[in-house]
């Protein structure tokens, strides 16, 4: 009897530590928190070089950062400039750029330095061939695929094509509305999916060489004044705007199975949820994703505001339910126009140089361009 009386405390002991541990591995914040870089592999060209692929964390749900080129921004050796961006968007953003480097690059690293927030975080790439990447394991990391999911209509696939009709350079004003028009082909690979999401109970994993984070939505979804393509209403159940498990990691992520009907990712959600928004362990590792071909344009360079019109699908892994977002659950591809061409307009509220990147995704490989606008006033 006296072994049973110091059992019982000790067990309810464990589980307050328990639910006290997830807690906190579950804090969230809107602002405030860093980026970390992230290395997520490379590729090899045709011409014997290699590209080496990057991406980021930033651990903010509602704060996008910019960083100019610089020592706080810069990418080594051959730097600081190598394309990257200045303008870091929430979350997790998965294959952002490529920097290509020559067949001889041999052992050396080429590293990726980023300091927001008064921390510095680095992103180390290497040849080494556990990082070696094709279209399969990006369409895995991003969520479009379980964990060993492949067909021979799956590794058919190939990224659509954008192309930004008109100039690459263009001049605005402040306040003046740009139009923009974006042709986009794609061969159909994947079939359009939609309902599929990672918010249901989704933690996003990776290891590679980057910072690491692991958050939980800020329980608030998103509201748009204007036009929004392929919204879709929250899941009946599920605590508006909330996430049941985001983590995420600067470096490598491969995708793990689970439910992939519409059905199981609500389920899962209201699992998750459904009790009083208490937290429970996520069923998948890795987000997971809708596909079906769509278009969004994000700004990657350039500090201040542009507002789209209509408002852009979010490129990056918003997976709370009923934000705009192929992650999130319940969330259904837009319509796609009948010549292929999409057609948005930007309006900037400051002057300065931006760079804006029109992303076709099809759910699981993307195609990107870009151009550029000189705003003044």
């Amino acid at each position: 009897m006296a072994r049973i009386k110091i059992l019982f405390p000790l067990i309810a002991l464990v589980f307050v530590l328990a639910r006290t541990g997830a807690s906190t591995q579950s804090l969230s914040y809107s602002s405030g928190q860093n980026v970390s870089p992230a290395f997520e592999g490379w590729e090899k060209n045709d011409d014997g070089s290699f590209s080496f692929l990057f991406g980021y964390m930033n651990r903010n749900w509602e704060e996008e950062l910019n960083v100019p080129i610089g020592p706080d921004n810069n990418i080594q050796p051959g730097g600081p400039d190598q394309g990257q961006p200045t303008h870091l968007l929430p979350r997790r953003n998965r294959f952002i750029f490529r920097v290509r480097v020559p067949a001889d690059f041999g052992q050396k690293e080429l590293v990726w330095t980023l300091t927001t927030q008064g921390k510095v975080e680095k992103a180390y790439a290497t040849l080494r061939t556990d990082y070696f990447i094709d279209d399969l394991v990006m369409a895995s990391e991003t969520g479009a695929l379980g964990a060993g999911s492949s067909s021979p209509e799956v590794r058919s696939n190939k990224p659509p094509v954008v192309k930004i009709e008109g100039e690459k350079t263009r001049a605005v004003k402040v306040g003046q509305p740009l139009a923009l028009v974006v042709s986009v082909t794609d061969d159909g690979i994947p079939r359009r999916r939609g309902g599929f999401g990672g918010g249901g109970a989704a933690a996003a994993q990776a290891g590679g060489r980057g910072g690491a984070a692991a958050a939980q939505g800020p329980g608030r979804g998103d509201a748009a004044a204007a036009p929004v393509q392929g919204a879709a209403p929250a899941a009946s159940g599920a605590a508006p705007g909330a996430e049941p498990a985001a983590g995420a990691q600067g470096g490598r992520g491969r995708g793990r199975g689970g439910d992939p009907s519409a059905a199981g990712q609500a389920g899962q959600a209201a699992l998750a949820f459904g009790r009083g928004g208490a937290y429970s362990p996520p069923s998948r590792i890795t987000v997971g994703k809708s596909t079906g071909l769509h278009q969004a344009w994000f700004v990657y360079r350039g500090a201040g505001k542009v507002a789209f019109d209509p408002v852009q699908i979010k490129t990056w892994e918003d997976t709370r339910a009923g934000a705009n977002s192929p992650w999130a659950p319940l969330w259904q591809p837009p319509p796609l126009p009948a010549d292929g061409k999409w057609t948005t307009t930007a309006t900037f509220e400051e002057p300065g140089i931006y760079v804006l990147r029109a992303r076709a995704d099809d759910g699981g490989l993307v195609g990107d361009d870009q151009l550029t606008v000189n705003v003044t006033r």
